[in-house]
């Protein structure tokens, strides 16, 4: 994306054209360029929430709204999209969401509150149902300084018992018709479908190989905001050859565009993993899972990344193509050392892809960290695991935190094969993986801890994977 190249979006109710920089953040961009000043500047790692925003974007011919973090958000994402602000979301008097926040006190100091409203307005948008569970957990990239959090959750489960019952039933035109009839979204909503159509672009189909690859940028723009701002950079989430999910022959293929949240919403994948929407629910928050890839998880080489970890287990392969050539390399293969890949300059990691699980697998995910959510593992795990009767036929085990790489636990899986479950086995096995890692001892936690670890969530694997045994009976 050149920054002579005029970037035309939806801010709110009016189109606009922009040249400036494509590697700006929407944050600067909205309260230094346009003076709005709702979107609040937090913690500028998009963990605080405080600068959300709502990104509307024509998906399969609908229109689809996601609250993002505008920290995070390249201005050249905007092209052709629209972007919603709580000045959008304002009216002459409090809409409902703004209501039930100040009927519940659920407003102190103020700076949060923008954040919050633009979160629950992206609730209202894409829930499929309306709890008061659900509520809350739209909020979940979100944080309140003041740390009123029971007046918050009490706003938001009564935004869920007033939602619509026919919302969750309707489809994306008729639900936005009711919300602007609820005076939850402003009238010209309505409008924004055939306007966005007509500035859809067509795809640049070449890649550059001069261009630096952006995906989500949920770490890029953490790390080197000041790099990108005048970079020469290609948006690889316009890429829809690289946001897919499918199944070709006996593998899964999954783009390295695909979000965390389109992993976590296909039924494909859930199908084969019924745990899946659960597991991801430990990754990031909301408005981070709808930004960051798969191919980024990756690429980005953290010996605790979820997502890594996750594939380890199911002994996954990635394509890596450099314009000319494909060459396909099994993940426990592409990790040489400490951020360290099997990956030339010039290759972009186009798929990973692991086979059709077999009858009789079974699959486990756990994750320890100082919070439940929002947080970084201090060590993570995954198991596959598949058994004829009580005999173990095939494994995969991977561990992160424990080496300077993302790990796969090959002795521990060589021994498992042909073995019978059992105590012993378990034990066993548990005890070969401590002969397999080199943790270190940092501010997630020590290397005896984190060895305590491992061995407990290898016995948490087995204990949550063969539930028909008891307890005592395998542990």
């Amino acid at each position: 994306m050149a920054g002579s190249k005029a970037i035309e979006f939806i801010l709110n109710d009016k189109t606009v054209s922009e040249t400036l920089p494509p590697g700006m953040v929407v944050l600067d961009y909205l309260r230094r360029h346009r003076r709005m000043t709702g979107t609040k500047e937090g913690c500028r790692e998009g963990d605080c929430g405080a600068c959300m925003v709502l990104l509307g974007r024509i998906e399969e011919g609908r229109l689809r709204y996601r609250a993002v973090n505008s920290c995070l958000l390249p201005l050249a994402e905007l092209d052709g999209r629209h972007l919603v602000t709580i000045e959008g979301l304002n009216g002459d008097s409090l809409n409902p969401i703004q209501q039930a926040f100040f009927d519940e006190n659920a407003s102190q100091c103020g700076f949060c509150t923008p954040g919050m409203i633009v979160s629950l307005t992206g609730f209202y948008l894409n829930s499929d149902t309306f709890t008061s569970q659900q509520a809350v957990a739209a909020l979940d990239g979100n944080i309140c300084r003041c740390t009123g959090y029971t007046s918050i959750k009490r706003a938001a489960g009564l935004l869920a018992k007033q939602a619509d019952n026919n919302l969750a039933e309707s489809d994306v035109p008729r639900r936005i018709q009711l919300l602007v009839e609820q005076k939850i979204l402003p009238s010209w909503f309505l409008t924004i479908f055939d306007r966005l159509s007509e500035l859809q672009k067509p795809l640049e189909k070449e890649r550059s190989t001069t261009s630096l690859l952006v995906a989500g940028g949920t770490d890029l723009f953490v790390q080197k905001p000041e790099a990108l701002l005048d970079a020469d950079f290609q948006l690889l989430t316009r890429d829809k050859n690289l946001a897919e999910i499918k199944v070709e022959g006996d593998l899964c293929r999954i783009g390295a565009a695909v979000t965390v949240e389109q992993l976590q919403s296909s039924p494909l994948v859930n199908d084969m993993l019924p745990d899946l929407r659960d597991d991801l629910r430990l990754v990031s928050s909301t408005p981070i899972r709808s930004r960051a890839t798969v191919g980024g998880n990756i690429v980005n080489a953290s010996p605790i990344g979820d997502l890594t970890i996750w594939f380890l287990a199911l002994d996954a392969a990635v394509a890596l193509n450099d314009g000319v050539n494909r060459r396909i390399v099994a993940l426990k293969d592409f990790f040489l050392d400490y951020k360290k890949l099997d990956k030339k300059d010039d290759e972009l990691l186009e798929w990973v892809q692991f086979a059709i699980f077999q009858k009789g697998s079974r699959f486990n995910f756990e994750k320890v960290s100082k919070r439940t959510h929002l947080d970084i593992a201090s060590v993570n795990s995954a198991m596959l695991l598949r058994r004829d009767g009580d005999v173990i036929v095939d494994a995969g085990i991977s561990a992160g935190g424990v080496a300077p790489i993302p790990l796969t636990l090959s002795k521990t899986v060589d021994f498992l094969r042909g073995e019978k479950l059992s105590a012993q086995t378990v034990k066993k096995a548990a005890h070969i993986a401590q002969s397999e890692i080199s943790p270190i001892s940092d501010v997630r936690g020590s290397a005896q801890y984190k060895r305590l670890l491992l061995r407990q969530l290898i016995f948490a694997h087995f204990d949550v994977l063969f539930r028909e045994y008891s307890k005592e009976a395998l542990l």
